[in-house]
């Protein structure tokens, strides 16, 4: 990792010096932090290049964090968009292409705090829905700016059910033209970001009418403002939503659609054509339409929604061990707060999260890009597995991350619930990711339905035409199962077959169960989907004890990829280890349900929890410092490398502008208030 200097930048005099207690906890790290970072980012070569372009970004002035947390939500907006415009004009000067790995370096060096960003998901939509001619005329004109586009797919009334989408797009033989329309008040787009404000056309998902007969939801470019003055064109309503519980820096939008006419050739068309007689063909399947939205939340795993866990984790435990409380022993020096079993408690299990989601979403990652090439040569043989997995992840990776940053907070008292501490921000923005791209119970129940689905094939005969090979991701379903764990002490309890075959027993009886359930009802006579509605809460269990399964054995076999570096596969082994017993305490009820488990063993496996908690404390701080965030980047007086914690929380609050600025209600209310009690006296 580089020197404390070069990670601290922030340009206060006190960073020259490393506070000892924090100094103290990087003296012989039992691994080499840098190595663990290059690890993570994909190798050397990526470290090097994410740090070369992390330099320019924070060497720029105009894309300074400093100040965001007090500022209000106009000013928060012409920040955001003046850090796209400057970093477009780098990124022209330096050749950085879109999609390049130097403008995903640049969006986590300003912490995503970036205006027009929908324009990347808009890209996205285009290559994955468009014809080859579409995105020839399209992705130029989004990449070089002359148009600023956004997604509009959430209605007022409707999100995560797309079917139920309200917004039409009627075809007209006649003039070859889409009539796109917002029949109903519901019918409105409402949420798409950079639509308030920002853009000049959309991508609008509608339901296409063609001669009369509805063909489901399907995607069209839709210009919204004038490219000369910027104000709405004909037939179109649009503005801001107004204030939210966070992006304030995002001008989330309406749009209200009546009668806008498009031309036939902004209906995206890689998978469905109108002929201009108003014939319609489909070309690829009913879940073709959904790939864009697939493409966003397998990206989103990566790329955001587990960075604002890995930045908790690193705040909450440097702040841990600066923040010194109470005695050990009756005659020692006050502890540091991490040393207690109930703080590590807290904030350990939430750093083995954080690694376990980095490398099942890399795992995931990989697997995206071999079904995407497939699917955009027109085989969708694994487009329902990708759909199922990245559904189940993304609701399970935002939910854990989301809890796991509240935690974190918690974690650091009262200074957590300061906004200078970085910490309530993480919070609220992860908690938006349980709802966009997709609300996250639905989510579970999509890829319940998945589950369902294999498992009924699993249990057909071996002559039937139905038994085929399964999905990889539920191969385990026809695995022989264990009927008792045979761990018979706490060290077999660290070996990961032992506790990933116990997921797997664990997500098969809930998935066995849920099936049940469902068949009872179906056959004795409930409606499918009355009977589907009835065992939902059951294959919403099933379904997260899948996804915990898929992500324990994923990061089991990232550590069998490390066994030739030993100090690292130590180290991380101590956090898959942790994450995975975390899970089984957690949930032991699933365990001792059917015998799986004994009290007995429960108690071992506890005994074994608490003693990792010990190991990870030793490497606590650099397996946080191998995340490499710098200090700008984090923007947390808690959290800087250098541990300098109280300096810098008290110089940040005398720039607060409620200290630099007078106080009008001092003369309004308070001065007459006092007076008026004087004059009685």
């Amino acid at each position: 990792m580089g020197s404390p200097a070069q990670r601290v930048s922030m340009g206060d005099s006190w960073s020259r010096q490393v506070h000892p207690d924090i100094e103290s906890e990087r003296h012989q790290p039992s691994f080499n932090v840098e190595r663990l970072t290059n690890i993570l980012d994909g190798g050397a070569q990526n470290t090097a290049l994410r740090r070369k372009v992390e330099s320019i970004i924070h060497s720029d002035p105009e894309l300074s964090l400093k100040d965001i947390y007090f500022m209000t939500q106009n000013e928060r907006y012409e920040a955001a968009v003046k850090k796209k415009f400057h970093i477009q004009m780098i990124a022209q000067r330096l050749g950085w292409l879109e999609d390049s790995l130097e403008l995903q370096y640049t969006y986590r060096a300003v912490s995503g705090d970036l205006g027009l960003s929908l324009q990347h998901i808009f890209l996205k939509a285009v290559r994955s829905l468009g014809s080859e001619e579409q995105i020839a005329r399209w992705a130029p004109l989004c990449n070089k700016f002359q148009i600023i586009a956004t997604y509009a797919q959430t209605e007022l009334g409707h999100g995560t059910y797309l079917r139920g989408l309200e917004t039409e797009a009627t075809y007209n033989a006649d003039t070859q033209e889409f009539v796109l329309h917002s029949p109903t008040i519901t019918a409105t787009k409402w949420w798409p970001g950079d639509l308030g404000r920002s853009a000049t056309h959309a991508l609008v998902q509608a339901q296409l009418i063609c001669s009369g007969v509805r063909r489901g939801m399907h995607a069209f470019i839709v210009p919204i403002r004038s490219l000369q003055d910027h104000s709405p064109l004909p037939g179109i309503t649009v503005g801001d939503i107004g204030p939210k519980m966070d992006f304030e820096h995002t001008d989330n939008g309406f749009l209200r659609l009546n009668y806008v006419r498009v031309p036939r050739e902004n209906m995206l068309s890689r998978f469905a054509q109108v002929l201009p007689d108003g014939t319609y063909i489909k070309l690829g399947t009913a879940q073709s339409n959904y790939l864009s939205m697939v493409v966003t939340r397998v990206e989103l795993l990566l790329s955001e929604i587990t960075f604002h866990l890995q930045k908790a984790c690193v705040i909450a435990i440097r702040y841990s061990v600066i923040r010194r409380q109470s005695q050990l022993q009756p005659s020692g020096p006050e502890a540091k707060v991490l040393d207690y079993q109930t703080q590590q408690q807290k904030l350990f299990p939430q750093l083995a999260t954080a690694y376990a989601f980095h490398f099942m979403a890399s795992g995931l990652l990989e697997f995206f890009h071999r079904s995407y090439r497939a699917i955009l040569d027109g085989d969708f043989s694994l487009l329902p597995e990708l759909h199922s997995l990245s559904s189940g992840l993304k609701a399970m990776v935002s939910e854990f991350c989301t809890q796991g940053t509240e935690l974190c907070r918690r974690a650091c008292g009262g200074h957590g619930y300061s906004k200078l501490s970085g910490l309530p921000s993480l919070v609220t923005r992860v908690t938006a990711s349980c709802t966009y791209e997709g609300e996250n119970t639905v989510l579970y129940l999509q890829m319940a339905r998945f589950l369902v689905k294999n498992y009924q094939q699993a249990q057909a005969s071996p002559g039937s035409t139905s038994k085929r090979s399964l999905p990889q991701s539920v191969a385990y379903l026809t695995a022989p199962d264990l009927a008792r764990c045979p761990a018979q002490r706490r060290a077999d309890f660290l070996h990961p077959e032992i506790y990933t075959r116990a997921w797997a027993h664990v997500a098969v009886r809930l998935i066995k169960d849920s099936v049940h359930h469902l068949q009872v009802l179906l056959q004795s006579g409930a409606d499918k989907h009355e009977a589907w509605n009835q065992t939902t809460v059951i294959h919403l269990q099933a379904a997260k004890a899948h996804c915990y399964y898929v992500t324990v054995k994923s990061f089991a076999e990232a550590l069998e990829k490390l066994e030739k570096e030993p100090a690292i596969h130590q180290a991380l082994k101590c956090l898959c280890d942790l994450f995975a017993l975390h899970g089984i305490l957690s949930n032991a009820g699933d365990f001792l349900h059917d015998g799986f488990l004994s009290g007995a063993q429960v108690d071992m496996l506890r005994t074994a929890y608490l003693d990792l908690l010990l190991l990870i404390r030793k490497d606590a701080i650099s397996l946080t410092d191998a995340f490499d965030f710098t200090d700008q980047c984090l923007n947390s007086a808690l959290g800087c490398y250098d541990g300098n914690v109280y300096e810098r929380l008290f110089h940040w609050a005398q720039k607060s502008p409620t200290n630099t600025q007078g106080n009008p209600a001092y003369e309004k209310y308070i001065r007459p208030l006092l007076q008026s009690w004087r004059s009685k006296l």
